[in-house]
């Protein structure tokens, strides 16, 4: 099975059921060059992999940037085949942006249509698939954002909208004012806190679909050598051996069992490790397995 392409919300976009998260293609990750990017985007469209995740300040402001030129090696007739996904929001303090003194949170109009127009440039796009605010400000103003938004759509420039990290009350606050498509959260064995919070509650309520990063809980899960992850890791590769896969698989096939049907964002930059993320597609964990593996992560069992 491929990632066959599903709508994120009634009224969202189509993206594929896993998505390339791009954060660690650049200087803040593997660094790789226009070349290699070309040829992991096409790997990853051949795997059905269709949607790219990005923020404005990845890779300190350069990661856009780079993977506009690698796209621009596989011709014009490519765009339509993928979804561009972005963020904005947070102001990193940086060589690269000298007027910031202080890392913070803009989410006035003026700074979302810019960032906006930036990523456009920077994509070598017309358009983008969706534009997620990256982080919830504290002194966001709806009205302000729903005008960027709005006139964004109007333009053509960014077809859908959602949010990142934000809690269920910021997401109702803020889906006064504009139709928001998804929200991008943390959560695996080790977070399994939208859970439990309200935001996946809300998002079934509303019939989106979240998308998660971090879905197997970055390196933590792979490096470290607390009692917590050591238990976890012990029944992942328990139920592993049973389903006949690596543990990789088994921890995207628990993220997306959810009934919203998350899509996990994928941070990867290995091929192999992309060609066995595909595999959890046509994992169905069996309910007491998904508890097992929720219980290792947690410490505790279901009350």
């Amino acid at each position: 099975m491929n990632a066959a392409n599903r709508p994120l919300s009634p009224n969202g976009p189509q993206l594929s059921e896993l998505v390339a998260g791009t954060m660690t293609w650049g200087e803040w990750g593997a660094d790789y060059g226009t070349a290699e990017q070309a040829d992991l985007i096409g790997h990853c469209l051949e795997l059905g992999i269709t949607a790219f995740d990005h923020a404005d300040i990845y890779g300190d402001y350069s990661t856009e940037e780079g993977f506009g030129r690698a796209l621009e090696q596989h011709g014009t007739g490519v765009r339509a085949q993928l979804q561009l996904v972005t963020k904005c929001g947070i102001q990193l303090k940086t060589a690269r942006r000298p007027d910031t003194s202080v890392k913070h949170y803009n989410s006035s109009y003026a700074h979302i249509v810019a960032s906006a127009e930036r990523s456009l440039k920077n994509l070598h796009t017309d358009y983008l698939d969706l534009l997620l605010l990256h982080r919830p400000d504290p002194l966001m103003e709806v009205d302000e954002i729903a005008r960027a938004f709005n006139e964004l759509r109007d333009a053509g420039k960014v077809r859908h909208f959602g949010v990142s990290n934000f809690t269920p009350g910021q997401f109702a606050l803020l889906a006064d004012g504009v139709e928001l498509v998804t929200n991008q959260v943390e959560c695996h064995p080790m977070h399994p806190d939208p859970l439990f919070d309200g935001t996946y509650d809300q998002c079934q309520r509303r019939g989106i679909r979240p998308m998660v990063w971090s879905p197997l809980g970055g390196s933590d899960y792979f490096k470290g050598e607390g009692t917590a992850v050591l238990r976890l890791r012990d029944k992942v590769q328990e139920i592993a051996g049973a389903y006949g896969v690596e543990e990789d698989v088994v921890l995207l096939a628990w993220c997306r069992r959810h009934p919203t049907g998350p899509l996990p964002v994928l941070g990867t930059t290995k091929k192999e490790r992309l060609n066995r993320s595909v595999r959890a597609l046509d994992l169905q964990l069996e309910r007491q397995h998904w508890f097992e593996i929720l219980e290792a992560g947690r410490g505790y069992e279901v009350a």
